[in-house]
């Protein structure tokens, strides 16, 4: 068990500038991935609807990103919302939190790794166009590689990281804007032109079909809380995490909403259209060849494929300072709860992720498993680890709505800070929890199989629950490190009591 004087001895370097945690929460949302392969599951539900399910998912995520905002004002931890929910609400709530969090980062890791390969192939199949049997590389053959890549990066400083994924995130989105600026420009597909009634419920499109297809928006977005991991590393955490948080959600909530627009009606939103989107294999590629040239397409398959893989050692990485996190306060073998001194972080955790996505894909190659009916064993991999991810990561997003309401509305802090935003602060989190219920309820009230991919998401968020109910130590220790490591803002401790943390701010 690590001690409180190792858990100080081991705290992470404060180094790291704003830019970094942006650059994090970017790439581990990434746009260009998002955009390429998010969509295609939900035409056969909400048909041409699909921006507006984009629309309702941002306002979803916005809710809990405002929630996200004013935690991260107070308090600042490698263990995101796993320190956010236990430093406010109590330590049971807050490991349930962060062991929900966990097992989204680590499905995103294991899911985005095998996506890797699916995009490589498709990059090989457009280098062949034309050719009605393209050659294609086995698909472990690319998990393997990018596996090994990701060992050796997880050991390098995280700045070069972060540089690395913002550039590839930057040329993703600059081809983004280009390829909407031209569909636009060239209005729309031939058949139907620019479709406004994409943002509406017309056709017959099921309402609630479309509430369930939120679920896809809120994968979308994933990860654009991924810095606040980082709140121990970073320079001026109060400030930098929240503008950092508010900058990721306002930059792609205008992107994601006007470029699945853009797709829809570069498709065209026809029975035709609409079919020719599901079967797409990357969608941002196939418009680019269409609108603007192979060349372009060859561009953004590229810039998917190398941001799929930059979401997975993003994930990687979040999940390792999570592991570390949870291995400092006493929950895991104390081998994790190790800070490389060269990097500054957390090497040991991180090569653990890396290394179960590994076992997990290609045991799930060997087990041909699962089918999800895209015909891709790559992309049904992705999708799998993808979905239970987004459960998880919903579940932990309603805690952090309940912490923050339980936060801003518990009398020391208003005797503290004021009443400033009170009732914002309040019933914003409870109309996002709401929205949460409602969207999760929608997503596995129809799954009649064991192994549906929100089952398994439920199955991880239900083993956390029972850890922290049972396990009365470890929440007693994981409350007492979260009071000594915390960056506190005088406020107040899971028991109601004004909390005077010593901290260096």
């Amino acid at each position: 068990m690590s001690t409180t004087h190792d858990a100080e001895r081991e705290l992470p370097r404060r180094q790291l500038p704003f830019w970094v945690a942006l650059a994090l929460s970017l790439a581990t949302v990434g746009p260009t991935l998002a955009m390429s392969g998010n969509g295609q599951g939900l035409i056969g539900t909400v048909g041409k609807a699909l921006p507006l399910v984009f629309v309702i998912g941002l306002v979803g995520v916005a809710l809990v990103g405002y929630s996200f905002v004013r935690l991260t004002q107070h308090l600042n931890h490698a263990g995101s919302s796993y320190a956010l929910v236990g430093g406010t609400v109590g330590p049971r709530a807050g490991f349930f939190s962060g062991f929900a969090m966990l097992g989204a980062y680590v499905g995103f890791s294991i899911g985005t790794l095998a996506l890797t390969s699916a995009f490589t192939n498709a990059f090989i199949a457009q280098l062949q166009n034309g050719d009605d049997d393209p050659y294609q590389l086995p698909w472990l053959v690319p998990v393997l590689v990018g596996a090994v890549i990701s060992f050796l990066l997880a050991g390098r400083d995280i700045q070069l990281l972060a540089k690395v994924l913002l550039a590839i995130e930057g040329i993703g989105i600059i081809a983004m804007v280009v390829l909407v600026l031209v569909i636009f420009g060239k209005g729309g597909a031939d058949t139907t032109g620019i479709d406004f009634s994409a943002f509406t419920l017309s056709d017959g499109v099921d309402s609630s079909a479309v509430i369930s297809g939120v679920v896809a928006a809120f994968l979308s977005w994933a990860g654009f809380e991924a810095c606040a991991s980082m709140g121990e590393e970073t320079d001026n955490p109060r400030r930098n995490i929240p503008r950092a948080l508010a900058g990721t959600l306002v930059l792609t909530g205008v992107l994601f909403v006007v470029v699945m627009f853009a797709q829809i009606i570069g498709f065209g939103t026809d029975e035709t259209g609409l079919a020719a989107f599901q079967g797409s294999g990357n969608t941002l590629g196939d418009l680019g060849s269409s609108y603007i040239g192979q060349w372009f397409s060859l561009i953004i398959i590229f810039t998917a494929t190398v941001a799929a893989f930059g979401c997975h050692m993003a994930t990687a990485a979040t999940s390792g300072r999570m592991i570390y996190a949870f291995a400092r306060d006493g929950f895991g073998p104390s081998a994790l709860a190790h800070i490389h001194l060269k990097t500054g972080g957390p090497r040991r955790a991180t090569w653990l992720v890396v290394g179960v996505a590994l076992v997990v894909v290609v045991l799930c190659a060997a087990a041909n498993w699962p089918d999800m009916g895209t015909g891709n064993d790559a992309i049904d991999t992705y999708f799998l680890f993808a979905v239970a991810g987004s459960v998880c990561l919903m579940v932990c997003y309603l805690m952090v709505e309940l912490a923050a309401a339980w936060f801003i509305g518990h009398e020391k802090f208003q005797a503290v800070h004021g009443g400033r935003g009170r009732a914002a602060g309040i019933v914003l989190p409870l109309v996002g929890a709401v929205v949460i219920v409602v969207v999760l309820w929608y997503n596995v009230k129809d799954a009649a199989e064991w192994s549906a991919a929100p089952l398994l998401g439920l199955y991880w968020v239900a083993l956390g629950l029972l850890i922290a109910l049972a396990a009365s130590g470890i929440a007693r220790r994981v409350g007492a490190a979260l009071v000594t490591e915390l960056e506190l803002s005088p406020t107040v401790d899971g028991h109601g009591n004004r909390d005077q943390a010593a901290s260096s701010s």
